[in-house]
């Protein structure tokens, strides 16, 4: 902790002057005040035992050792009785005030109280304007020391990671590459899904290269004042271009980096005068930096074209969703440092978890962790495992959520019919787990696990889904002659999916054409952002079409459900007992479904 020595000695100054000025009033005597003529009466009875006179001031002791001070002015007869009295005498020299003190006391002292008060004042007002001249300087956090993250730490993004080398290899042997002529590259764009791994990527490729690491937020360089963002650029820039060769690391590279001209307003805003700066860093009049800038964001369609031109961000690499491969490989360095138990095999986690992030597998095994600690175990075990992934994917499970005996059987069959249809259609995937037990803010679900993963989707493949998210609402028709807002998610979902056969995959009586056209105006909302490019007539069409589909998907999923009637009974009866359904047991009530 620093001292302020200045402020240290100002105070005590100010301190040692007040208690010079008050030092003649603290040597005042004290003691009770008293009349002159109870003073008078005490000495007649004997009751005073010793007095100091100063003046017409009278200070003294009783015979019961209390203290008293009286005065008596013009009195000449007081020594005589006191001596009369045998009372001890003591005379001291009167305390007079003189008008320098008083001066000092009156004047002085308020100016001196005065003076402190606007001292702190303007220290106060004086930092507020270092502060803001401090608005400008560079906000970027520099790594002490070689980053502990290397390529070893980073799974299920080998081709990412393949062109990532090359930068490594032009910052620890950058002579290689220039006799060829070739130059470093001035920026590389990390593109992917929110906890793909984009940050961590980035700081392995500093702990692999070994080079100064500097990290910033694209929101750290937009502020209330105008000319700071570029101000900032320009001293992020500054102190990189100290510790050559570095890397500039921008997080979320979006907040700074949108398209320019694209606002409702227009003008010259402080965002675009901070891209522009920050253009001109990367690739202006000064092409000798060998610094290279790694950005990231999930949004890379709203970045402004010059910032993605060669020459700035020269390389462009996509992060996507691990596979099935890549999965279990993220689990296998998540897992380094928890003791799995040996009934933990993450090849059926990684097929159980299909679309996961890096993030969301680190949480799974991190859940699952604190699910073990919380059973007092020593290990953690599938059974936390397959709780995490059930906590991650539909919410912790709501125990105390109390659910009726006849929702609990409309919420069973509705979850079977799901499940029966997933069963007999050949192109969903199999069911994995069935449950009643309300989860997040669902009241049950179905748990569809792919056989492989998947890029492309055909036309049967979106019918068939379209049936199984349908068949929760006909089993609640055949069984309960009525309907419930149960279904209302899956109809949404269905809804979305009969809409994109026909307006974006082209898979419909329409014909091979796309309908609505995507907006470029990137501050424009979603719904304003798309236009239509068709007539009233085709949209009156395209909901035809719609309708069409999703009729046609619930007359099939009814047929599936009636012809299924005893089934659906036995399964769902099974259900309301045991709540869940898993393993063996539902595969042995799903094997008696029989297709249409």
């Amino acid at each position: 902790m620093k001292i302020n020595w200045r402020g240290v000695l100002f105070w005590g100054l100010i301190l040692l002057l007040i208690l010079t000025l008050f030092m003649p009033f603290l040597g005042e005597r004290r003691g009770q005040e008293m009349s002159f003529s109870e003073f008078l009466n005490q000495l007649d009875r004997g009751q005073i035992a010793s007095v100091v006179i100063s003046g017409d001031q009278v200070a003294g002791k009783l015979s019961d050792g209390k203290t008293f001070k009286t005065r008596a002015l013009n009195y000449p007869n007081l020594v005589p009785m006191l001596r009369e009295k045998g009372v001890d005498i003591n005379v001291e020299a009167p305390m007079e005030s003189s008008w320098m003190l008083n001066f000092l006391a009156q004047l002085l002292l308020p100016l001196l109280l005065f003076g402190g008060l606007w001292y702190l004042l303007m220290r106060q007002a004086s930092s507020a304007n270092n502060q803001a001249f401090q608005f400008g300087k560079s906000p970027a956090k520099p790594l002490m020391g070689r980053p502990k993250v290397t390529f070893a730490d980073v799974a299920g993004v080998e081709e990412a990671k393949d062109e990532l080398k090359e930068i490594v290899d032009f910052l620890k042997t950058p002579q290689k590459f220039q006799a060829l002529g070739a130059k470093i590259p001035k920026g590389l764009l990390l593109m992917g899904a929110p906890g793909t791994g984009k940050t961590l990527l980035a700081r392995a490729i500093s702990g692999e290269a070994g080079v100064p690491f500097f990290s910033i937020s694209g929101s750290d360089f937009v502020e209330m004042f105008v000319g700071v963002g570029a101000s900032r650029v320009r001293s992020v820039f500054r102190e990189a271009k100290k510790q050559t060769p570095a890397i500039i690391f921008m997080d979320e590279i979006d907040a700074v980096g949108r398209h320019r001209g694209a606002g409702l307003g227009g003008g010259h805003d402080e965002r675009e005068q901070t891209l522009n700066q920050l253009l001109v860093e990367m690739d202006g009049f000064d092409p000798k930096t060998n610094i290279i800038v790694i950005a990231a964001t999930n949004r890379p369609d709203i970045l402004d074209p010059a910032l993605l031109r060669p020459g700035r961000f020269d390389r462009q690499v996509v992060l996507d969703k691990p596979d099935l491969k890549g999965r279990e490989e993220i689990l296998k360095i998540h897992a380094r440092e928890k003791p799995l138990a040996d009934d933990v095999d993450l090849k059926v986690v990684a097929r159980r978890t299909p679309g996961f992030t890096g993030a969301d597998l680190e949480n799974v095994l991190n859940e699952a962790a604190i699910l073990a600690a919380r059973a007092d175990k020593k290990q953690v075990f599938m059974e936390e495992v397959e709780e995490a992934i059930d906590r991650v994917m539909a919410g912790p499970e709501k125990k105390s959520r109390v659910i009726s005996d006849k929702e609990k059987k409309i919420v069973a069959y509705h979850e079977v019919g799901h499940a029966m249809l997933s069963k007999i259609l050949p192109n969903s995937d199999p069911v994995h787990k069935v449950s009643i037990l309300p989860r997040g803010m669902a009241l049950g679900y179905t748990l569809q696990l792919p056989l492989e993963d998947k890029y492309l989707v055909s036309r049967s493949e979106v019918v068939d889904q379209i049936t199984v998210l349908l068949g929760g609402r006909v089993a609640e028709e055949e069984n309960f002659d009525e309907i419930t807002s149960g279904a209302h998610n899956d109809l949404e979902r269905a809804t979305d999916l009969a809409r994109k056969m026909v307006c974006e995959y082209g898979m419909s009586e329409l014909g091979p054409r796309t309908f609505g056209r995507k907006d470029r105006q990137v501050f424009l909302g979603r719904d304003l952002a798309e236009r239509t490019d068709y007539s009233d007539e085709t949209a009156n069409e395209i909901d035809k079409e719609v309708n069409a589909i999703i009729e046609k998907c619930h007359v099939r999923a009814r047929g599936i459900v009636r012809s299924n009637k005893d089934s659906m009974d036995k399964m769902a009866s099974r259900l309301i007992e045991k709540e869940t359904l898993e393993g063996e047991e539902l595969e042995s009530l799903l094997n008696e479904i029989k297709a249409v």
